[in-house]
């Protein structure tokens, strides 16, 4: 029987995180294969090969240091792979090359055979959306908060009057600078009536219903493992300020755990980082899902052996 494959890590050079599932993979001996999209050409090349009656693809990944055959991937770890943005062509060319390499490249690591994926890029994405998750995290009997996503003022109007404290938040994190190049990002925020006006058209905004907490939750799942962390300081959004933070480690109802693990499930997701609130009667109320969030500093902070169990899992590979 062969020996089985490597792991492939797909993420940015500077990512500490990946460092530690890494470190962890190198002390049990598992062969792992790192790179970037964005190091395709000289740094990253790869020939893959359909048909022909064998299971498909078939060929090669080569990095500046070693060269994977696909078919022996045993794991990828997507994890914070930025892509080529070909700036020295012009913008049309540029398009199309990127958009070359989404689908060739990316496309090839989507469909390797036999390969476990932590996560697979196009779960990520289809888990992302908040509307769905507001959906589906309905129908698996989490406690939501009152939600509007719109764009019609009156609309808007009529439900911060509604519901009084009431916040704002993106439906997506995106890269945000300034004329001068300052970067900028957007936390979770109050709002009121005075402060929507018809410049809202312009596109869908999401307002929430402020739950009244008394501390955030941070839950990190792998596989079957549940990591909850409790985290205290006051704040309204605790990434505003992680100096104000602090942490410990706390339990959750076994429903919750189990409920939680069947959601990841349910958009075929080997792991993801929920956003939680715990309100003064101990109620926890959903907030969010992060398939690929952060997490590395909760380990730094708290000592629990994420990196361990995501090492487990992309060890294993596919289950027989």
């Amino acid at each position: 029987m062969l020996d089985p494959g490597p792991v492939a890590v797909v993420t940015e050079v500077d990512d500490i995180t990946a460092d530690m599932v890494i470190t962890e993979l190198n002390e049990r001996g598992v062969p792992v294969v790192r790179f970037d999209p964005s190091d395709v050409g000289e740094h990253l090349s790869i020939s893959a090969w359909f048909g022909a009656g064998a299971a498909s693809p078939t060929g090669h990944l080569r990095t500046a240091s070693r060269a994977t055959p696909l078919e022996g991937v045993r794991a990828v770890y997507w994890r914070r792979p930025t892509w080529p943005h070909f700036e020295g062509l012009n913008d049309a060319d540029a398009r199309y090359a990127a958009a070359q390499v989404r689908h060739g490249l990316g496309g090839t690591l989507y469909a390797l055979p036999d390969c476990r994926y932590v996560n697979h890029p196009l779960r990520n994405h289809a888990a992302e959306h908040k509307p769905m998750q507001l959906a589906v995290a309905e129908r698996f009997g989490f406690t939501v908060p009152p939600t509007l996503i719109s764009n019609d003022l009156d609309d808007i109007h009529a439900f911060i009057t509604e519901h009084d404290q009431v916040i704002h938040k993106a439906l997506r994190w995106t890269p945000y600078r300034r004329a001068d190049g300052v970067g900028l990002t957007t936390w979770t925020e109050p709002v009121t009536v005075d402060e929507v006006d018809e410049t809202v058209s312009v596109v869908p905004h999401l307002f929430q219903t402020r739950v009244d907490k008394v501390a955030d939750l941070r839950v990190v799942i792998v596989g079957k493992q549940v990591f909850p962390v409790r985290i205290d300081s006051g704040l309204l959004d605790w990434r505003a300020d992680y100096e104000a933070l602090t942490y410990q480690i706390t339990t959750l109802p076994d429903d919750m755990g189990r409920a939680l693990i069947a959601y990841l499930d349910h958009f075929c997701l080997a792991s993801g980082s929920f956003d939680l609130a715990l309100d003064r009667d101990g109620g926890i109320h959903w907030l969010e899902l992060n398939p690929n969030g952060q997490w590395g500093w909760l380990e730094d902070k708290t000592g629990l052996p994420i990196s361990a169990a995501f090492a487990d899992i992309l060890q294993q590979g596919v289950t027989p």
